[in-house]
């Protein structure tokens, strides 16, 4: 089968999508967000204080769609798939550039793409398997080469990880190595994105201004976007932010703790936000044998089995967003494609939990510990509770609040007790969550260290699989394993918070997360 996408997509969702007044140029949004970002590259990093400002500064070959459910043109124009969809070819536009003027070419998304794909370089490299070789025949002509037909490609190159990025601009920074030079790169990154860095206060603040030659053109005919500039405030701390917001010091915060929705809904001068999302809310267990020389009680998996007993999700979504949430039913969210599941997982039953706690010899108690974020209003809520529910099968919950930085380096490597944890799609296909959630070799299934080795060879198989209805068997087979051995306490699901003044406008943030700022403007 042969398939062909073009700017016809892009022309049929923009008969759709529009403002109710005419847009107006200029002024610069100024944005609260919780934590700063860790590290300005594309391929290497896996948090969201990362990708959500990467999506303003670069651009991918094909970008999701304006509802986050599909696909359209970004730096490429049309691609098409061969006969038997072992080779891709994506043409570039015309005239495109990087935010110094140079030009973006198939070498570049080459060298990109190439550096994402590598398990040295590349943190989503398990995504990108099924490529065998990416050529650049031409300066516009980009052929991806596949080991074997992959369902998942198309969406995988609408992720973050597939951003285009200038690489001899790169190559030429100082350092001893390529990671030294995408370190001091990463500082002062020139993109392909609507927007260009223009300074880094690390946790204090950071501005973006237009990217003069971006490609895309606003609803006034002239390029994107907008707005002048945006300043991001970092403001850990959830109180102090929304102080700021209705003081109008700032024009938008983000995760507003869902007990103060219902609040600034009743504020006049404010716009309460609840983007639909494919956010999750979970709690992520280590489960590797030791941890800092000592017995790990969470390898146990009787133990983490009686803690999901123990924890009764539906008060939890009552206590903490308030109604806004929905306990989940599977590991992914109910808006992820080929979700599974509608019934929540594990249904609070104490006496149960107390039985198994009985049966694995726990019946003296243990103690674990959760890291939460300092300043989080909905962590601290989360971690409350969790600790009078988990007190009642003999669980000593210690709650450790730590900052953003030190919980992800302690995450990643491996060496965290417990933490709760937030997930959201990048792509509209279930293969990213899947990839990190339980195929081992990613990135040890959340950093938890479970592995399962039915789950492994089902998602190769997956990645393999054309058929979309033996696809969607494999999804179901997966979540069936995940949901009833995973390292995880599922707990809820809900839309994105944000909250912003009534000046802004044409703000949006995508289901897959991304706060986008192209086609945001400011009303005089």
């Amino acid at each position: 089968m042969r398939y062909r996408w073009s700017a016809l997509i892009a022309l049929v969702a923009a008969m759709h999508v529009g403002t109710a007044a005419a847009v107006e140029r200029g002024g610069v949004m100024t944005f609260g967000r919780y934590a700063d970002s860790l590290f300005l590259d594309p391929a290497s990093t896996e948090v969201n204080v990362d990708i959500w400002i990467l999506s303003n500064l670069y651009d991918t070959l094909i970008l999701p769609s304006d509802d986050g459910k599909g696909l359209q043109p970004g730096l490429a124009t049309s691609w098409s798939f061969s006969g038997d969809n072992k080779t891709l070819t994506l043409k570039l536009r015309d005239g495109i550039k990087f935010s110094d003027g140079s030009p973006i070419t198939s070498a570049d998304a080459k060298w990109s793409l190439d550096r994402t794909r590598n398990p040295d370089t590349g943190a989503w490299a398990s995504l990108y398997e099924s490529i065998d070789s990416i050529a650049a025949p031409d300066p516009s002509t980009v052929v991806i080469n596949l080991k074997h037909p992959d369902p998942a490609l198309l969406p995988v190159l609408t992720a973050f990880a597939s951003a285009v990025m200038p690489s001899k601009l790169i190559e030429a920074t100082a350092g001893a190595t390529l990671a030294d030079k995408v370190k001091a790169f990463a500082e002062h990154p020139v993109g392909s994105g609507p927007f260009k860095l223009q300074s880094w206060k690390h946790d204090a603040e950071m501005k973006l201004v237009p990217n003069p030659y971006y490609w895309r053109m606003g609803e006034d005919g002239k390029p994107l976007p907008y707005l002048d500039g945006v300043t991001f405030e970092v403001i850990p701390d959830d109180a102090t932010r929304i102080l700021r917001l209705k003081s109008g010091e700032l024009d938008a915060s983000e995760f507003i703790p869902y007990a103060r929705v219902e609040e600034l809904k009743n504020d006049s001068s404010l716009n309460m936000e609840l983007f639909p999302s494919t956010r999750i809310e979970y709690v992520a267990l280590n489960v590797r044998p030791e941890l800092d020389g000592k017995p790990n009680p969470l390898a146990n998996p009787k133990l983490r089995e009686a803690l999901n007993y123990a924890t009764d999700k539906d008060a939890i979504v009552g206590i903490v967003t308030h109604g806004v949430g929905t306990p989940m039913t599977s590991f992914m969210s109910t808006a992820t494609p080929l979700h599974v599941g509608d019934k929540p997982l594990y249904p609070v039953d104490v006496d149960k939990a107390k039985q198994i706690m009985h049966e694995a010899g726990l019946d003296k108690g243990v103690k674990v510990t959760l890291m939460t974020l300092a300043g989080n209003e909905d962590e601290v809520g989360i971690a409350t509770a969790l600790q009078q529910m988990w007190k009642e099968i003999g669980v000593d919950l210690e709650i450790q609040q730590i900052d953003n930085a030190t919980r992800t380096a302690a995450y990643r490597a491996g060496t965290f007790p417990s933490r709760l944890s937030l997930w959201t799609d990048d792509i509209a296909d279930p293969s990213e969550i899947t990839s990190w959630a339980l195929y081992y070799p990613a990135v040890q299934s959340f950093h938890t260290g479970w592995k399962n080795d039915k789950a492994v060879e089902i998602f190769q198989a997956s990645q393999k699989e054309m058929d979309p209805a033996k696809r969607q068997e494999e999804y179901k087979q997966l979540q069936e394993i995940f949901n009833s051995e995973g390292p995880t306490v599922p707990l809820y699901e809900t839309p994105y918070p944000v909250a912003l003044a009534k000046r802004v406008q044409g703000f949006n943030q995508l289901p897959l997360g991304n706060n986008l700022f192209a086609q945001a403007w400011l009303k005089k």
